[in-house]
């Protein structure tokens, strides 16, 4: 029996996973749920699949990183706003006790890229994980 999280990683048309031997590969850390809050929804996802079945509507993903990577210019001034936003999409961690810390750090390492590392503290172990997204202005 399989255990854990779906691991979702990042690619150019969104989010994959990745199955081996008709098994999916699975995470027992904090990174799926990390992906899910930068990129699970926004306000004009009402039909994204993570938000079918939660009937709380404090509870359903609603990424504003995802949105203003849509939304907004790839420009170096526009980094701490989606520094921002990121941090207010992972702030349910600390809020539920999840984590005891989050930083979040931001750079366009290519033309219309950006790459948000994450380092999460949860009961004294700290991960650090990075998801390079797509940030164009959809027409």
């Amino acid at each position: 029996m399989q255990q854990g999280d779906v691991l979702l990683f990042q690619t150019n048309d969104n989010g994959d996973i990745t199955v081996t031997n008709g098994l999916v590969e699975m995470s027992g850390g904090l990174e799926t749920a990390s992906y899910l809050s930068l990129f699970g929804g926004n306000e004009d996802d009402s039909n994204w699949w993570g938000n079918n079945d939660e009937i709380d509507t404090a509870s359903q993903y609603h990424s504003e990183t995802q949105e203003l990577l849509r939304s907004i210019p790839s420009t170096s001034g526009n980094l701490i706003r989606i520094k921002d936003a990121a941090e207010r999409d992972l702030a349910w961690f600390i809020d539920k006790k999840v984590a005891s810390s989050i930083t979040v750090a931001i750079n366009i390492p290519a033309l219309n890229k950006v790459k948000i590392i994450i380092t999460i503290t949860a009961q004294g172990d700290e991960s650090t994980f990075e998801f390079v997204e797509n940030w164009k202005i959809s027409a």
